[in-house]
């Protein structure tokens, strides 16, 4: 059963908010929503591909196997946030395995409603690409800071996404455990607890998961420096 919360959440998912709400109503009443436990499961890679998701609450891994048999991770995603639009619609297979970092509900959407609700509203169509081009803008920003930014800066950076404050001081727990933010930012646990320590002389302080910033614009402007830089060494090597 969906709450008056679910439904708002559903609707400023980047999935269904262009969507005109009759079409999006139609899509969630064949629609479910499941909850699933920490640790467990949603799709393995490689799965047939028949549905695609929205986050309602809680946390979700994206992780994609490596020939050598690592785990890599790919993003993680909270509430109003969709995926796998692509994989479902294209009656494939998953590239990449989900799985719950937190007590979450996720909605269900079979894609074969989708399917053919877009044969006939072709607003449905370009929802999913509005959908699926977000999931590749978002994929580039990633590719981008690994390249331009170091660990250190790529923390900093994870950390001003999860202020609640744009300026000033502020204190918030870590969504997940510190071995998943590793992998998310591209950096081996130990190099984490390294950069989380150089980052007091920034004004952050961690105890345990808890996180206190004295100056969020302080963060920003050392992320923005240090891209500035990078970018200028780039542009004068080119020329």
């Amino acid at each position: 059963m969906l709450s008056s919360s679910d439904h708002k959440t559903i609707k400023n998912s980047v999935l269904f908010k262009s969507i005109p709400d009759e079409m999006a109503g139609d899509i969630i009443r064949v629609s479910a929503a499941h909850a699933y436990g920490r640790g467990e499961t949603v799709f393995l890679q490689g799965d047939t591909a028949n549905h695609m998701y929205v986050v309602l609450d809680g946390w979700i891994k994206l992780t994609r196997i490596t020939p050598a048999g690592d785990e890599v991770v790919v993003t993680v995603y909270s509430a109003g946030q969709s995926f796998a639009e692509a994989a479902a619609l294209r009656n494939g297979f998953f590239p990449v395995s989900a799985g719950a970092v937190s007590d979450c509900r996720l909605l269900k959407v079979p894609s074969a409603g989708v399917l053919k609700a877009i044969r006939t509203e072709p607003e449905l169509g370009i929802a999913i690409l509005a959908s699926t081009f977000h999931h590749l803008h978002e994929l580039v920003l990633q590719i981008e800071d690994m390249k331009a930014l170091s660990g250190l800066q790529r923390l900093a950076a994870f950390l001003m996404g999860l202020a609640p404050v744009e300026e000033g001081s502020c204190t918030f727990s870590l969504p997940y455990d510190k071995v998943l933010i590793a992998g998310r930012l591209g950096m081996k646990p130990e190099s984490l607890s390294r950069a989380f320590s150089r980052l007091k002389e920034y004004g952050v302080t961690v105890s345990r998961n808890k996180i206190a910033i004295s100056r969020v614009e302080v963060l920003h402007d050392f992320v923005a420096q240090e891209k500035t830089a990078d970018w200028q060494i780039s542009a004068n090597q080119r020329a």
